[in-house]
């Protein structure tokens, strides 16, 4: 009986000797990247037009020793590349100078940047009937249409069907902070987004891009009057493809998802604009429908 009664000690004596033990781990040494250096082919760049050929696209490649990952900056938008390769095109009509920075990430994400700045020629013409639909000639102001239903909705990435999963009826989204924005196109390419103080988008994208500034109701996914002040940004019309409309930095139209900024025109006319655009999650197309005032 003696021996049984020490047994049942001895074992809880271990018991509470290692549940107080304290845990050790290893994470290996911090490396920095090093011989970070970046290929740049400008295409169609040649002793005649060093600027490239106008379409705008540039190929980088980046490589450094002990690299895992990589991050390109152009003109302050990030895109994470973990292969170092990217493919990126510059819309700008003319030849413009863009600022590039490149950080190459090491172990438990130490990094090493560099950054330079190349000039692209870009001589793409947007069809004028579209310039003349968006600036009426000198400047042109557009609002959300919500009075109809569809002004807003969304559906899966690729989709054609508009507002396939959710369309917004009439009306659907007053005190979200939307319906009183107003976006006036200007013919010198820049665009004034007068937010009335508030805007409506998805917060994981407004958080992301915008930061958490402590304002806004949430109603799901969704933000609703994320304080937000009036700004000024550029807009371009380009053709990857399909003709559309981009705006620089974290400009938007109606609801803000994030992503490249790019929203494709589906249907245009002097009066009404039918766009799509991909959040920055990859998640879904948004579509939106804006009205001439």
């Amino acid at each position: 009986m003696k021996n049984i009664k020490y047994f049942i000690g001895l074992c809880l004596t271990l018991v509470l000797f290692t549940a107080c033990e304290e845990d050790t781990y290893e994470f290996g040494d911090v490396t920095s990247p090093t011989n970070l250096e970046i290929s740049v082919d400008i295409v169609g760049s040649d002793a005649n037009n060093p600027n490239g050929d106008g379409s705008g696209v540039v190929n980088f490649v980046a490589t450094a020793n002990d690299a895992i990952s990589y991050k390109f900056i152009f003109n302050g938008a990030e895109e994470m590349v973990a292969s170092g390769v990217i493919e990126k095109t510059f819309y700008s009509v003319g030849i413009n100078n863009y600022d590039v920075t490149v950080v190459a990430y090491g172990t438990a994400g130490s990094p090493t940047s560099t950054t330079f700045s190349i000039d692209v020629l870009a001589t793409y013409t947007p069809p004028a009937d579209l310039v003349l639909a968006l600036t009426g000639g000198s400047s042109k102001t557009w609002r959300v249409r919500s009075e109809v239903a569809g002004h807003f909705g969304l559906g899966p990435v690729g989709g054609l069907i508009p507002c396939e999963w959710y369309g917004a009826g009439p009306e659907d989204k007053v005190g979200t902070g939307t319906y009183d924005d107003r976006w006036t196109f200007n013919s010198d390419g820049t665009i004034n987004h007068v937010t009335n103080g508030t805007i409506f988008g998805r917060t994981a994208q407004v958080f992301a891009d915008l930061g958490d500034n402590g304002t806004g109701g949430q109603d799901g996914a969704d933000i609703l009057n994320y304080e937000y002040a009036d700004y000024t940004e550029n807009w371009n019309i380009i053709d990857p493809g399909q003709v559309s409309i981009k705006l620089t930095n974290n400009a938007f139209f109606t609801y803000y998802t994030g992503g490249d900024h790019t929203y494709e025109l589906v249907f245009y006319n002097e009066n009404e604009l039918y766009l799509k655009t991909v959040d920055g999650a990859g998640e879904f197309t948004w579509w939106m429908i804006l009205v001439a005032e």
